[in-house]
């Protein structure tokens, strides 16, 4: 496994991190027991990840605490979150602070690692700086959390406008931000801000249902191409990126994916989630691959780079 400094913060992570939500919820999802859950964080641990990334809404914090029972806290870094509204009514401080309460118990510990608050809104920003903030941040004085992050809501914000708005502030220490081959442009937007503050990057959507899904990302292209916003040439193929796998550059989509964003300047942490242990320890060898070749990287840059929000959302039949 690599280790990296999480942006400024003392953390040293994984540059794998077991996302603990998304599609699979540890296989929680797909009929998977609580003890094959833990079976897979037991796994990770195994390959070397420490970085963990989950959220009351997952329901998934008190899983991970079981398999984390007889590992010493400080060899894991965790990350949980609160989102700020519920049935579209903004959460009150007190709120977030009694779900920051529940995480500490439902993970069985005395602190958090890095604290987020959940797919935020730029509508909503504002709110957070004068209503939240101050509480959050009396609360980390305290030491139930480290470090204090928060994340984007990729499928409602495409364009990264909310977090634009939020790395002109001084309290985010580290952010989640959506980032993929066929949506690109966290490249102008978010990567040199946090470069140049450094700003610890967690990287999620990198293969969402997009690139995992072949019928999905057919009739995604089959869209993209009748929009005028990819060429023809798209258009006459089955399986459409299988231009990643010629001459062995990639061993499958996923894997091309995960080393696409794995190598980008200001990526820190990749996000992947799973509940089969076949696939999270090739999503692991993928993510530590070297990278795609400059003529694979010119390619999908030239074809790929003007889109933007593609792959962001589920499949419409799920």
């Amino acid at each position: 496994m690599e280790y990296i400094n999480l942006g400024a913060t003392e953390l040293k992570v994984s540059v794998a991190g077991l996302g603990c939500g998304g599609n699979s919820r540890l296989g929680q999802s797909t009929g998977s027991t609580v003890a094959e859950s833990v079976s897979i964080i037991h796994r990770a641990l195994d390959l070397g990840v420490n970085f963990f990334d989950t959220a009351p809404v997952y329901e998934t914090e008190k899983i991970l605490a079981s398999a984390l029972t007889k590992v010493p806290r400080d060899s894991v870094v965790l990350s949980t979150k609160c989102r700020i509204q519920k049935d579209k009514k903004l959460l009150s401080a007190a709120q977030i602070i009694a779900s920051l309460e529940q995480s500490l118990l439902s993970l069985q510990t005395d602190y958090i690692d890095v604290f987020h608050l959940h797919a935020v809104q730029f509508k909503d920003y504002e709110y957070v700086c004068s209503e939240l903030l101050p509480a959050l941040l009396r609360e980390r004085e305290k030491g139930k959390f480290s470090h204090l992050g928060i994340t984007e809501t990729p499928p409602n914000d495409s364009r990264h406008a909310m977090l634009t708005r939020a790395l002109d502030d001084e309290f985010w220490e580290v952010v989640m931000i959506g980032f993929h081959m066929m949506h690109q442009n966290a490249r102008e937007f978010v990567f040199p801000r946090t470069r140049e503050r450094q700003i610890g990057t967690l990287i999620m959507f990198a293969v969402r249902s997009i690139f995992s899904d072949l019928d999905y990302l057919s009739s995604t292209i089959v869209e993209l191409v009748h929009s005028g916003k990819l060429t023809e040439k798209y258009g006459h193929s089955t399986n459409p990126l299988n231009f990643l796998l010629l001459d062995g550059e990639a061993a499958s989509v996923i894997d091309a994916a995960y080393r696409y964003v794995r190598h980008e300047p200001g990526a820190d942490v990749v996000l992947f989630g799973t509940g089969d242990p076949v696939h999270l320890e090739q999503n692991v060898r993928s993510i530590l691959a070297p990278p795609l070749s400059r003529a694979m990287l010119e390619r999908i840059e030239l074809d790929f780079a003007h889109l933007e929000g593609v792959g962001l959302d589920l499949p419409r039949n799920r």
